[in-house]
């Protein structure tokens, strides 16, 4: 039985990678903040996002290629940054990275991830994309910036939209601090989930690596993790601290969590390569419009390329956010679904799912491209 008669979709993997990673862990991978309704209101509205199917097309082979900053990828969706990584799974970003660079896709390094651009040297091919949260400290900027060049990630993402902590209370309930420290109540969690638990034996105790080379942990200490070392050495970015990274980075420069046509206009003025549309799939701000419902105004405000990501579920969603003026989605839980699920074989099964999903869905609708999406889209009902 191969494993796509056993976890044919998502919802399959994310059912098993529940049972497979210790619940504290689950909270902080799975959770929003506040009551979570923003989660209901992204999945709503991709749903309200509709297709005519087609017929008396004859044979549809759909093309998955597309273009982004020059060059070619095999798939319109790649690898969102995700901090701490390596909780949910030992080995995370070595394991995401490598996928990314055998499938040709990009994968995105998070600031407050437990490997460093410097241990990432070598895994990621040619599309690694190295996400910074803004240091207050230029020094500390400019050498996140020469770390991540010198590891050979191209494009810099800048995360906008996290002027704050947020509160994450069901993450907090879990029991999760930063550093990681395991409570007996964790312990007992931990001893259920043993494949998690040797794997993690075998790496080390996950930690925000980056973070911690420019803080002194002595003075800091354990720290909830709604509040933990890398808020306290970032700032909340404006457009001066934008025009300062447009200086000293030479490759692509997106904007992540852009929810305002405004902000696509203003970017694409101060040099901005792209804008990512996200409402951080719901662990920022329960309030926020769904981020497909802002799509389409940013799209007509803006010629800059539009990332996509918050709510993804599937290869229909990827078509829905394509549709609706995105050029490329971008994905972060899944893909550690998929990797608390089956390990290190979770990111190819879950890219294959993606693939097959797309080619079923665009033959139904007759769309032999990803361009042809938009024209057999229907607009959502008011």
């Amino acid at each position: 039985m191969d494993l796509h008669s056993r976890f044919p979709a998502l919802s399959d993997l994310k059912a098993r990678a529940r049972r497979r990673i210790p619940h504290f862990v689950w909270e902080y991978l799975d959770s929003a903040t506040g009551s979570e309704k923003i989660t209901e209101r992204n999945r709503a509205a991709l749903d309200k996002v509709l297709f005519r199917p087609a017929a008396l097309r004859g044979e549809i082979t759909p093309d998955l290629s597309t273009t982004l900053f020059g060059e070619d990828f095999p798939a319109p969706f790649g690898i969102a940054p995700l901090g701490m990584s390596g909780l949910i799974w030992p080995e995370a970003e070595r394991i995401l990275a490598r996928h990314a660079a055998r499938a040709g896709i990009p994968y995105t390094l998070s600031t407050v991830a437990t490997r460093t651009p410097d241990e990432l040297k070598g895994h990621i091919g040619d599309h690694g994309w190295f996400q910074m949260y803004p240091p207050k400290s230029p020094e500390i900027r400019d050498d996140m910036l020469r770390r991540a060049r010198e590891a050979g990630f191209k494009a810099l993402v800048l995360t906008v939209d996290v002027p704050a902590a947020s509160r994450r209370e069901r993450q907090t309930r879990g029991g999760l601090v930063q550093p990681p420290r395991l409570t007996p109540r964790l312990l007992l969690q931990v001893a259920r989930c043993p494949a998690w638990a040797l794997g993690i034996q075998a790496s080390g105790m996950p930690r925000m690596r980056l973070m911690d080379s420019y803080a002194d942990q002595k003075k800091t200490g354990p720290l909830p993790s709604t509040a933990h070392v890398g808020y306290l050495l970032r700032a909340a970015p404006d457009w001066d601290y934008v025009a300062a990274l447009r200086d000293r980075w030479d490759g692509p420069l997106i904007l992540k969590g852009v929810m305002e046509p405004e902000v696509a206009i203003r970017a694409a003025a101060e040099g901005v390569d792209a804008v990512w549309v996200s409402n951080h799939a719901g662990r920022q701000f329960d309030g926020a419009p769904a981020s497909i419902d802002v799509l389409p105004e940013i799209r007509s405000a803006t010629d800059l390329p539009i990332l996509f990501d918050s709510g993804i579920e599937g290869g229909l969603d990827i078509m829905r956010a394509l549709a609706t003026g995105a050029d490329f989605v971008m994905m972060g839980r899944p893909w550690h679904y998929a990797l608390g699920a089956l390990g290190r074989q979770g990111p190819a099964h879950l890219h294959d799912i993606l693939a097959r999903d797309m080619v079923s869905n665009m033959a139904q609708i007759g769309a032999q491209t990803l361009d042809a999406l938009a024209a057999r889209g229907m607009q959502p009902a008011d």
